[in-house]
């Protein structure tokens, strides 16, 4: 279980990042949307703790799904003007109070599910609009280790917090993120304030895919178990992944298409 945490993680940072170079941030936040750290995530707890604790963890997360859109908006709007750290700090304080808000009076998981949509659908209205205007300049030396090291400690740390604070704070913390932050933080640095602007917001696309994957696995687990449960939620967040990236980014699907 170590090994899965300290090298998906860096293999996946690895990935996005050249997604980012080649189809800009904006597909990244897409790609980063997807459940590729709170998927691992939610298996670990259900294979160390069980499939009932992974079930109300992934209802938990699906419930505050749009804590992590807060996070995006509050650092969005901070970066037009604060530095970084500032901007982080402000992004975290926004999880922190949808995360309450919305974990205040849980709702079951049907309407947990149509209020996460209907939040998704508004949520881009919510970011300050922004036109990228220079190219990505070249990476630094060392910033691509950065990013896969800062990923394996973050999600190690959600995890080993998960792990023990009860399905409750686990499937809150499963939505913090971890991916998006240090993409974010780290687009902030290297290409400016308006990159981490277009790749949070393209995080809400793939907030979609999150939100099946979540209420699959929180519904099929106590009936189906854990192989058939992940597997059938990793189809279903595929499969919502792809409508949505038709809809996002029709030029691009327009350009493969005629290849």
């Amino acid at each position: 279980m170590l090994l899965m945490r300290l090298l998906l993680v860096p293999l996946l940072v690895v990935l996005l990042t050249l997604a980012d170079r080649r189809w800009g941030p904006a597909v990244t936040g897409w790609l980063t949307g997807f459940p590729i750290v709170a998927g691992p995530i939610l298996l670990l707890i259900a294979l160390e703790q069980g499939p009932a604790f992974a079930s109300h963890a992934a209802l938990w997360s699906l419930s505050v799904v749009l804590a992590n859109v807060c996070f995006g908006i509050a650092y969005s709007w901070a970066a037009r003007c604060l530095p970084w750290w500032l901007c982080l700090v402000a992004g975290s304080i926004g999880f922190a109070a949808g995360a309450l808000a919305l974990s205040w009076h849980p709702l079951p998981p049907w309407p947990a599910l149509a209020l996460t949509l209907a939040g998704l659908f508004l949520a881009p209205r919510a970011f300050p609009r922004v036109q990228l205007t220079t190219p990505l300049p070249t990476p630094a030396r060392g910033e691509l280790p950065a990013r896969m090291l800062a990923g394996a400690a973050m999600v190690a740390m959600v995890t080993f917090l998960a792990q023990r604070l009860g399905p409750h704070v686990s499937g809150i913390l499963t939505v913090y993120p971890v991916m998006s932050l240090v993409l974010a933080v780290f687009s902030h640095l290297h290409a400016g304030p308006t990159h981490a602007i277009r790749l949070l917001g393209g995080v809400v696309g793939g907030l979609y895919a999150f939100s099946a994957f979540c209420f699959v696995v929180g519904m099929a687990l106590p009936r189906l178990g854990i192989a058939a449960s992940f597997m059938l939620a990793l189809v279903c967040a595929l499969s919502v992944q792809a409508v949505t990236f038709c809809i996002r980014h029709p030029q691009l699907v327009a350009s493969w298409r005629r290849r």
